[in-house]
């Protein structure tokens, strides 16, 4: 039932709970310290009283003096061994203030006791004894206990009346405080409510100070831009896609209704059909490309992305790289590989096979050979892979935009491809905790650097 009210009632609820007990505590505190320190001034009147008649009686010669009448105090001087009263106040009316038994105590080492009443005096009274010296004689005073009754009454009525209104306030407060702290919370939700899928500032007020609140909004806002980049990056996707399937598309459907708008010759039809492959090739590719893309962009579970992938061996997957199209050119010195025996790379195999295939495929298809494959440590357990070719390497103006998806240097997007190459190989090394850049080597041509984590095993020899 708790749980369903809102925040600010529940904290004010918490606060106004917590209050009424500190409060309860300081009220009885409050009681009985006062109570206690009004004890404490009476015992010290009560023993001045008596040190008082102690000192007068012991010092008269003539015996035993009437003692001076006080309006809030009465006294007595009794005989220790007779109990009889030798003097007192006339408001006692002759009666003994104690008995024999307390008489007897008090005759030895004093005496305390507080009665319920006694006569001449209102209320609850306390009586304080102690012997005279050089005497036989016992001074006992008395005092009235309803002055302290009634002022500790009073405190009580003062406390019962004032601190529940102290916690109204309170609690009024805590109330008025937990709004004030929430209502950046209310904003930020409010915004969050109005923010539409096309809205070009997803952002959420963030408050200025700093406090767990305004961490909250800047984390929101940080996931919000994650989001809305996501969102334009997948729009984007979808417009490129469309774009480049439209081309295949509409080519293979034109062929085809040429080549059932009237009867073929057989090469005639031949051709049609060949034509048609080609473009049913081409959407193949590109789907097979869109899906790595989507495989690519999925992040990794925590166990995968904090485990440390194992070290390969790297020229044997460069080299079976290679040799595939080695059979394709026209000398084998088209494509040169510099890569130390002992160098290993922590790497998925087939993304590595993947990615120097995708450079390689680059750079046969746009540069001139020879063809560079060199791989070296770089000397903080990392390693560079660099594909360069000898070509008129990439055109200034597209070199910041030669990763990104469906790009091509050529306007007209011209061209078999469908410019997913290097996006492919960028996701695939970024997935592998590494780096893709695209440059232009000073002498000439086109310069790939893959950067990926790296750890030397040295050749051990064999026993």
């Amino acid at each position: 039932m708790i749980n369903r009210w809102p925040i600010r009632v529940r904290l004010t609820a918490a606060f106004t709970v917590m209050m009424a007990l500190v409060l309860a505590g300081v009220a009885v505190g409050t009681a009985l310290s006062f109570g206690a320190a009004f004890d404490e001034s009476l015992d010290q009147t009560l023993t001045a009283h008596l040190r008082e008649l102690q000192s007068t009686t012991s010092a008269s010669q003539d015996g035993p003096v009437a003692p001076r009448a006080r309006s809030d105090t009465v006294v007595q001087v009794l005989d220790a061994g007779t109990g009889a009263v030798v003097s007192g106040s006339a408001a006692l009316g002759g009666r003994p203030l104690l008995t024999p038994a307390e008489i007897a105590t008090g005759a030895a080492s004093g005496f305390r006791v507080d009665r319920e009443t006694v006569a001449g005096q209102p209320g609850p009274v306390r009586i304080l004894a102690a012997p005279i010296p050089g005497s036989t004689a016992l001074a006992v005073v008395a005092t009235s206990l309803a002055g302290r009754d009634a002022a500790v009454a009073d405190l009580r009525g003062e406390l019962a009346l004032s601190l529940p209104l102290v916690l109204l306030a309170a609690a009024t407060g805590a109330y008025l405080l937990t709004a004030g702290a929430l209502r950046p919370v209310e904003r930020m939700r409010a915004r969050a409510a109005a923010i539409t899928p096309t809205d070009p500032d997803p952002a959420l007020p963030v408050p200025p100070a700093d406090d767990e609140i305004a961490r909250l909004g800047a984390t929101l806002n940080a996931l919000l831009t994650r989001l809305h980049t996501a969102l334009a990056r997948e729009r984007q996707l979808t417009a490129d896609a469309s774009h480049e399937l439209r081309t295949p598309l509409s080519t293979l459907t034109t062929e085809l209704e040429l080549a059932l708008h009237r009867p073929r010759e057989p090469a005639e039809l031949t051709a049609a059909l060949r034509s048609a492959l080609e473009e049913t090739d081409r959407l193949s590719r590109l789907a097979q490309d869109l899906l790595l893309l989507a495989a690519t962009d999925q992040p990794e579970p925590p166990d995968q992305r904090t485990a440390p992938r194992p070290a390969i061996p790297l020229r044997p997957v460069l080299e079976s790289t290679l040799a595939r199209y080695r059979t394709t050119t026209d000398q084998d010195s088209a494509l040169v590989l510099d890569c130390p025996e002992d160098l290993t790379a922590c790497v998925d195999t087939d993304d590595l096979t993947r990615a120097v295939a995708n450079l390689v495929d680059n750079a046969l298809r746009h540069g001139a050979g020879p063809i560079m494959l060199t791989a070296r440590p770089t000397g903080d357990d990392r390693l560079h892979i660099e594909v360069r070719d000898h070509g008129p390497g990439i055109d200034p103006d597209f070199l910041p935009r030669a990763l990104e998806r469906f790009t091509r240097a050529d306007p007209a997007r011209a061209g078999g491809g469908a410019g997913l190459g290097l996006a492919i190989t960028a996701a695939l090394v970024r997935r592998n905790r590494g780096t893709l850049i695209a440059a232009n080597h000073p002498d000439c041509g086109a310069l790939l650097t893959v950067t990926l984590p790296h750890r030397h095993q040295p050749h051990r020899r064999r026993l």
